[in-house]
């Protein structure tokens, strides 16, 4: 094995080792994690919401967030390799991989590190905090007497639900996991990411707006998820906040720390050093050097340019 596939292949198992470590701790949490069981007040209104079935359901919020930006990611890339030279393309085991696959897996890769990071760090909030939802009351049905006098103002705990048997065990684990929302804070890093992406890849002169309109469907996406999320009585106004806030940090940080999506606009070095010399040779944007000979402009009076510097030969010292 050469040294360039070792290197390949080296990368590919670190970067595939990490995305697993992740999900498999995603994973444990949805198959045995046990949410914080948190008390409820019986004149809690918030809680006494009636069960709706989810707008955005889950299915279609990680189909649509995972497939539409891999699937722009991979056009993109191949558009962008194909009328731009200049990349690298990398030999694996003899074989060629095209430049414009390999810049799509890096990128691809960091985007679904993230996503799976989001939904940890979301997931770690919602069995610590155990907040209830809003139809907490609908599903449970707790087996407490709340018209009697001393349960009207008391903070209840310990109780059991009524809906055991009736209601399956899942749903009853996930009334307690409001907080944040996993809807928001999925749809506001995909989303973000894809607008991002596609400020750095979309170049077409054909349409001014054309690229600003698509960002906007990807953040109007984001919003209508939130949003539906309220309305559909499975989360709190703040869990919606706070899960949108938590995906937006996420894809900023992604894109701009782990991806380093706009690395390719900045000028490298080679650009600095022509601009450096354009400058000293012009005198524009530069300061004059304190070793290098005094640099006296010509100046024009009534059509005679004449130079300080001579000028100041002519009359000689005083």
């Amino acid at each position: 094995m050469d040294r360039s596939s070792k290197l390949i292949l080296r990368k590919l198992i670190m970067d595939f080792l990490c995305i697993f470590v992740v999900g498999i701790a995603v994973l444990m949490f949805f198959l045995f994690g046990k949410p914080y069981k948190r008390g409820f007040f019986c004149n809690d209104e918030s809680l006494s919401y009636p069960y709706h079935g989810s707008t955005v359901t889950s299915a279609a919020l990680y189909v649509v967030g995972l497939f539409l930006p891999i699937c722009t990611m991979l056009i993109g890339e191949f558009l962008y390799a194909r009328y731009h030279s200049g990349h690298t393309a990398r030999v694996l085991f003899g074989y060629t991989i095209p430049p414009w696959l390999w810049n799509a897996y890096e990128k691809i890769g960091v985007f679904g590190f993230g996503a799976a990071c989001t939904v940890l760090t979301t997931d770690i909030a919602k069995y610590t905090i155990g907040r209830l939802r809003p139809h907490f009351m609908k599903i449970c049905a707790p087996e407490v007497n709340c018209s009697l006098p001393e349960n009207q103002h008391r903070y209840i705990e310990k109780f059991t639900c009524s809906t055991v048997g009736s209601i399956s065990a899942k749903m009853l684990k996930e009334v307690r996991l409001s907080f944040p929302s996993g809807h928001s804070s999925f749809s506001a890093y995909t989303m973000l990411y894809l607008a991002m992406y596609l400020q750095l890849r979309m170049k077409w002169k054909g349409s001014k707006l054309l690229k600003n309109f698509l960002q906007l469907l990807c953040l109007l996406m984001a919003w209508f998820t939130a949003m539906t999320r309220v309305s559909d009585y499975k989360h709190h106004w703040s869990d919606v906040l706070a899960g949108s806030t938590l995906g937006a940090i996420s894809a900023l940080i992604v894109t701009l720390c782990v991806a380093d999506l706009f690395k390719e606009e900045r000028p490298g070095p080679a650009e600095k050093h022509r601009s450096a010399d354009y400058e000293a040779e012009t005198g524009v944007g530069g300061t004059q050097d304190e070793s290098s000979p005094l640099q006296i402009g010509m100046q024009t009076y009534g059509g005679v340019n004449t130079s300080v510097e001579d000028s100041m030969h002519r009359r000689g010292p005083n």
